[in-house]
Order: C-alpha cells, then sequence, then structure tokens
C-alpha cells in the first residue's frame, strides 16, 4: 500500500492492529518524518532501548504509562480517527455507499444536502444537561 503514494506523508493513523515493528520500520523506510498515530494494544511492552532512545511505538506506551489509557489517546490524536470513523458509518447506514449523481455540480449538492441532513440527526440526538443543583 506505501508503494502506490509518490507524495509526502505527514500522519498515518490506524487501529491497533497497525501496532506492529513492521509497520514502523516500513513507514520509517518510505516516509521518515510521517508521525504515527496507532494506539498500543493492552499487551503492549516497550522497546529495550525506550528509556535512553524511545522509538516513536513508545511514546504512546510512555504517555499511557504517565496519563491513562484515554488521555493518552487524545493526546496523540487518536480521537480524532475515530470521530472520522464514527461520521463514515453514519454516512453508510444513513446516507449509503455512494452517490447517485453524475455530474460534479449535482454530487456536490447531494453531498451537501447529506451532510445537512447528518448534522441535524446529531443535533437532534445530543442531549441537554441542566444542572438542578
Amino acid at each position: 500500500m506505501l508503494d502506490q503514494v509518490m507524495s509526502p506523508v505527514a500522519s498515518v493513523t490506524g487501529n491497533g492492529a497497525y501496532n506492529q515493528t513492521g509497520v514502523y520500520a516500513s513507514l520509517a523506510q518510505r516516509h521518515p518524518e510521517a508521525a504515527i498515530i496507532v494506539p498500543p494494544r493492552t499487551t503492549a511492552v516497550p522497546s529495550k532501548t525506550a528509556e535512553s532512545e524511545p522509538t516513536q511505538r513508545d511514546h504512546p506506551l510512555q504517555l499511557i504509562a504517565g496519563r491513562g489509557r484515554r488521555a493518552g489517546q487524545t493526546a496523540s490524536g487518536y480521537t480524532r480517527r475515530a470521530r472520522a470513523e464514527t461520521a463514515l458509518g453514519r454516512w453508510k447506514r444513513v446516507i449509503g455507499d455512494g452517490l447517485r449523481s453524475h455530474t460534479d455540480e449535482r454530487r456536490t449538492t447531494e453531498v451537501k444536502g447529506a451532510v445537512h441532513v447528518l448534522n441535524r440527526m446529531v443535533e437532534l440526538g445530543r442531549p441537554t444537561y441542566v444542572r438542578v443543583a
């Protein structure tokens, strides 16, 4: 998959299945400047050089050890991936997998309408909190 990308990559985001030494090595070889945003598995352990020379894979583990799993994921930017995935899943369930229009102008209108509908649905489902005491 990395061979298909010719332009520079700023970041790569994936789920815990991509938290493997081989994935980090392949990305470092092809895109050394890319930030890798992958949550570590619950069984992940730091590398042997984590204390003296932490690898990019060690940083999330150190964050989680110091601040907890949720705080570590928030600090690393992983929650953005979860939000995007949720939005795409919602789009596919409500709107469908593809666009129906054939011209770019009509597709733009179709996407704008679908986004408006989804945003309104999320707004209606969001609870309103009122302080009682």
